[in-house]
């Protein structure tokens, strides 16, 4: 369950420990929305849409549908448990420019619910609090039923 801060809805500055998450597209070209803050104020590299920049940390999501957006997330959260130096500040990537909702992105991040040096948008958090409760009822309801045939 997600039980921290969450990301802060703007985010003008950084410590010197975080990094700011953002959407990106392929190509690197941080022309608007989060991307383009990333470019202005937190060292994302023009032409670079994936990982590591400054104090930045890009996600590709304008390749396609939400299929082609979980390999990077997955990425990024194994990024993340590598470096818990670092806390990740991920913006609702996914939910500007690129057209996606909250509720298709958010569950990319399910993984990240165990790994306190991600903060989340508080919309991607609800939704994976959501998910997660209702998993665990399923699965408790599930063992409530087994224990019975034992």
């Amino acid at each position: 369950m997600y039980n921290r801060a969450f990301t802060p809805e703007w985010i003008t500055e950084l410590k010197s420990n975080e990094i700011f998450v953002f959407g990106s597209n392929l190509a690197g070209m941080h022309a608007g929305g989060a991307a383009r803050v990333a470019a202005e104020q937190f060292g994302a590299i023009w032409g670079q849409g994936i990982g590591l920049q400054g104090q930045s940390y890009a996600i590709p999501t304008m390749q396609g549908g939400v299929d082609t957006i979980r390999p990077y997330v997955d990425e990024f959260i194994a990024f993340a448990k590598a470096h818990p130096e670092l806390t990740f500040l991920v913006t609702p990537i996914g939910c500007g420019i690129a057209g996606f909702t909250a509720d298709e992105i958010a569950p990319l991040f399910a993984h990240a619910i165990h790994t306190d040096n991600i903060l989340l948008p508080e919309s991607f958090a609800k939704i994976v609090n959501d998910d997660y409760d209702r998993f665990c009822r399923s699965f408790d309801h599930d063992a409530d039923r087994n224990a019975d045939n034992w």
